[in-house]
């Protein structure tokens, strides 16, 4: 049987779209810094072989309006393209890259003293029968391990916690509170999150003892919504394609 195979590196871009400064990525060219950074120090200039056989260095230059780079033309086929959807989360540009454009925006949990309300963490603790939870603010992730990691050992209490994205992420040690507690308790915090059209709910287990630091690891599991229409893959199943 053949297969596809859909690589994407994430976050990696190759310029701002016109509605950047909406979000504070003014300016945002993740290949362009990363380029200028690397002629600016005594190792010398970037290279990326293989990339630019696919056609990176082209397709940036495109972008951008620039002459193309003086490197051998490109084997793959290439391009650049501009955003449609509304907002910059990970599940929107992963859609619309097959397809699928989000025409209103997920929804998320702003800023303040709380970050989530009232009756959704309510519900959360009584359904997965919970002694409570930490944080509820907005944190980075290492960050509020860090502070509360201990706290949550002591107590059993999951962290949890959002970004500007469209999230509710929820921390627990693996071996304190297991693992499979925790993706239990983030499959109901999926359903619940429904309500407010939050895009992902992300389990985040860490190990680790407040003596010896803790560490996220690679036992994360991302709750997403469904795309709300058929994406590529869908429509080449549809119709028979291998």
């Amino acid at each position: 049987m053949r297969r596809a195979i859909w690589l994407v590196l994430d976050s990696f871009g190759l310029g701002a779209a016109p509605d950047a400064a909406l979000f504070g990525d003014e300016g945002a060219d993740t290949y362009g810094h990363i380029v200028a950074a690397c002629a600016q120090a005594s190792r010398g200039p970037l290279r990326l072989p293989n990339l630019d056989q696919l056609g990176l260095a082209h397709a940036h230059a495109q972008a951008h309006g620039l002459p193309a780079p003086k490197l051998a033309w490109p084997h793959g086929c290439w391009g650049h393209a501009i955003e449609q959807s509304a907002g910059k989360d990970t599940p929107s540009g992963h859609w619309e890259s097959m397809g699928v454009i989000l025409h209103e925006p997920f929804g998320f949990f702003p800023p303040g003293d709380t970050a989530f309300p009232a009756e959704l963490l309510a519900a959360l603790i009584r359904e997965a029968d919970l002694p409570g939870v930490l944080g509820n603010c907005h944190a980075p992730g290492t960050e509020i391990i860090a502070r509360l990691g201990a706290e949550h050992m002591a107590s059993g209490k999951p962290i949890v916690y959002t970004s500007a994205d469209s999230v509710f992420q929820i921390a627990a040690h693996e071996e304190c509170c297991g693992l499979q507690h925790l993706y239990d308790t983030c499959a109901i915090a999926r359903r619940l999150c429904d309500r407010w059209n939050i895009g992902r709910v992300i389990a985040r287990p860490f190990i680790g003892t407040p003596a010896s630091g803790f560490q996220r690891t690679g036992n994360r599991h991302d709750y997403s919504l469904p795309p709300p229409a058929p994406t590529l893959f869908d429509i080449a199943l549809e119709h028979e394609r291998e």
